[in-house]
């Protein structure tokens, strides 16, 4: 059975990095693209970001279903989200919006302005996507908790994200190992039903044993480290982790373009760009 994430990344330049760099990347890049509503300089954040999603070396076929699950979530959030807000934008004059039409039952207005805050939005995401892609496919599964620990997290938290890490795998290898035994037993899983109500009705007798094996499992790993008395003091790691000159200038150019990006925000980059080309003639 699988029971940790898919290093897909091994060999690759990003995976020789220390992981706490990885981490470090991400939450650097995160605290700068949330202060960015320039769609010019989101697209030079998403360019960066994506020149380092290569970096990892992760094949994109190996990937592809996740790539299309965060295409969809990020899609929704983004259209919910241009609803909700009834096309209003902060710092824009509604007598200055360029409307297309208006969406029905909605009522909500579509223009050259909310496509632009729009369009940000997705690649904002988008970025933050491929900065985390990484962390799951480009560091070793050992290296999880000793990573977080290193960064002085509390111990309990560390191994809290390491034993995460390895249950999502364990826990699809448990659940396609319960599908292949009822097949055994003559339950068809193919012909159910399809699409997405069909995909659910067709999982609801799979989900009783995944689910108690699964809560067994975390029994069983509970139990064995209270025998080992986790918690009861100051926890080593056997990994040791040491960064290198590389390492360290990766984490310092990211550093300084966080230091940028903040800089350019407070001189108009958090006001939303409107791209030229959205604008009727």
């Amino acid at each position: 059975m699988n029971v940790a994430p898919r290093y897909l990344g091994r060999g690759s330049w990003l995976a020789r990095r220390d992981p706490r760099v990885l981490i470090l990347a991400i939450a650097l890049f995160v605290f700068a693209v949330v202060q960015v509503w320039d769609g010019r300089l989101m697209v030079v954040l998403a360019v960066v970001a994506f020149l380092y999603y290569r970096t990892a070396g992760i094949p994109f076929r190996a990937v592809r279903y996740q790539w299309a699950y965060v295409l969809i979530f990020v899609g929704f959030i983004v259209t919910t989200n241009t609803i909700i807000t009834g096309g209003e934008l902060r710092g824009i004059d509604p007598r200055s919006v360029h409307t297309y039409f208006y969406l029905p039952l909605f009522g909500t207005p579509v223009s050259a302005e909310s496509t632009s805050y729009a369009i940000t939005q997705l690649l904002r995401f988008l970025s933050m996507a491929a900065l985390g892609f990484p962390i799951a496919f480009a560091i070793g599964p050992s290296d999880i908790g000793p990573a977080f620990a290193r960064l002085h997290v509390p111990d309990r938290f560390a191994y809290a994200i390491d034993l995460t890490f390895r249950f999502i795998p364990s826990l699809a290898g448990e659940m396609q190992t319960t599908i292949d035994a009822q097949r055994i037993r003559g339950y068809d899983y193919e012909r159910v039903g399809r699409g997405p109500l069909g995909r659910i009705r067709r999982t609801v007798p799979v989900l009783v044993p995944v689910t108690i094996n699964a809560i067994v499992g975390a029994e069983d790993t509970i139990d064995a480290m209270d025998l080992r008395c986790f918690g009861t003091g100051r926890r080593t790691w056997l990994r040791e982790l040491v960064m290198d000159r590389t390492d360290r200038a990766l984490l310092v150019g990211f550093a300084l373009l966080f230091l940028l990006v903040t800089v350019l925000a407070f001189n108009g980059a958090s006001n939303l760009w409107v791209f030229p080309f959205l604008i009727p003639g």
